[in-house]
């Protein structure tokens, strides 16, 4: 169950970089090399960390779905700002 939700937010995670890569923000034009080619190195980059999480929890650690949680919403506070243009 836990692996599931963590799913469902990494998700959600996913559309909002891709919301946040496709806004063409500048913030996101005056860093490419991070950014890579169509956002792949961030794309990869939250790749890494769901698959992490999801590792961690099938493994038995019940505790990672708060800190994946935490980290969810801090993505969505981020992209808010972004795509409000409050940055």
């Amino acid at each position: 169950m836990i692996v599931a939700i963590i799913f469902a937010l990494g998700i959600a995670n996913f559309a909002l970089n891709r919301a946040v890569l496709d806004s063409g923000h500048e913030l996101v034009a005056q860093f490419p090399g991070l950014f890579g080619g169509k956002g792949m190195v961030s794309l990869g980059f939250e790749f890494a960390v769901l698959l992490a999480a999801m590792l961690f929890a099938a493994n038995g650690s019940p505790g990672v779905i708060w800190a994946y949680a935490i980290y969810s919403g801090a993505n969505a506070v981020a992209a808010w700002l972004v795509l409000s243009q409050r940055i």
